[in-house]
């Protein structure tokens, strides 16, 4: 791995999770940098048909969640690798939203580019298989999180916290009917909850099956030393050790995204600038319901990364 040419020891890198694709993501970036269209090429490479498929769709292949997981880090690390390029900046810290840890252990040169498609592609299938349609469910919940986390403890069957968004946002996951009667005691206490489209219950108790089978495929992967600290979801504490990998990320698939934690943990830590990498904005919007004075720049088009200035 090559050494970053000169450090800016604000920046705080973010990676999104599953919901920011598009069809055509990242191609004006191919377009215009060498290094965004090598991850283009190497994605391809990879797992064959996966180019196409993100710069041309349809959507609802690419919605899929083993093709849009990997289709996810493609775009994210192109966006961050013609970045740094440009720039010649490297960040102190990243952090990731579920998917989006995979994005920033690629970013930080912990795990190879090929090893984090592999790995997405049969997280996506996995995550997939784990639960038949229709057996589970997910809500957000505007409120205070105590009262969510109360309820969902309270509720009788699967259903817990998944994702602390934002400080009064949090998404529940869990059996369908649990996740139903947690989301009308939520209503009754006068918090809002709206049931999410999703695929398949995420980030809960029943993604077992997914997080036991593959664990084998981390625990033989190679990773390698950091170049600055990740971020798991699960502890929302700096990490930068390799061999602690496998098991952070086979834990991330049951437990829940501490993102609130994550942020506050970042900024405690000297971030001062958040910079989320590829499409989309739900990570830059919820930095600022986190932390309504930070600065906050998305870097996932051409536009973006020719124009960035700190």
């Amino acid at each position: 791995m090559n050494a970053p040419r000169s450090a800016a020891p604000n920046i705080a890198a973010l990676f999104p999770g599953q919901g920011s694709h598009a069809v055509g993501m990242g191609s004006d970036l191919t377009a215009a940098f060498p290094q965004a269209e090598a991850v283009y090429a190497e994605a391809e490479a990879t797992l064959p048909g996966l180019r196409p498929l993100i710069e041309q769709g349809p959507l609802e292949d690419l919605t899929l969640t083993a093709n849009q997981q990997p289709a996810l880090v493609a775009a994210s690390v192109a966006a961050y690798r013609a970045w740094q390029a440009q720039t010649g900046l490297t960040p102190a810290f990243a952090a990731g939203h579920s998917l989006g840890e995979y994005s920033a252990l690629v970013a930080a040169g912990a795990l190879g580019l090929a090893d984090a498609l592999r790995l997405t592609r049969r997280r996506g299938e996995l995550m997939q298989e784990a639960v038949p349609v229709g057996v589970g469910a997910m809500s957000a919940v505007m409120g205070d999180p105590d009262v969510v986390r109360e309820v969902c403890e309270s509720t009788p069957g699967i259903v817990q916290p998944a994702n602390f968004n934002a400080p009064t946002q949090t998404v529940i996951s869990g059996e369908k009917a649990a996740v139903d009667a947690a989301a009308a005691e939520l209503k009754a206490r006068g918090l809002k909850a709206i049931p999410l489209k999703v695929s398949a219950p995420f980030h809960c108790a029943l993604m077992q099956p997914a997080q036991d089978a593959l664990t084998p495929a981390l625990q033989t992967t190679v990773f390698s030393p950091f170049a600055f600290p990740v971020y798991p979801n699960v502890t929302a504490g700096a990490n930068c050790d390799p061999a602690a990998l496998p098991e952070l990320l086979a834990r991330q698939i049951t437990g829940s995204v501490r993102w609130v934690e994550t942020i506050l943990a970042l900024a405690a830590a000297g971030a001062d600038v958040f910079i989320e990498f590829g499409p989309g904005t739900v990570l830059t919007g919820l930095v600022k319901r986190i932390l309504p004075d930070a600065r906050t720049v998305n870097v996932g088009t051409a536009e973006r990364v020719g124009s960035f200035q700190l």
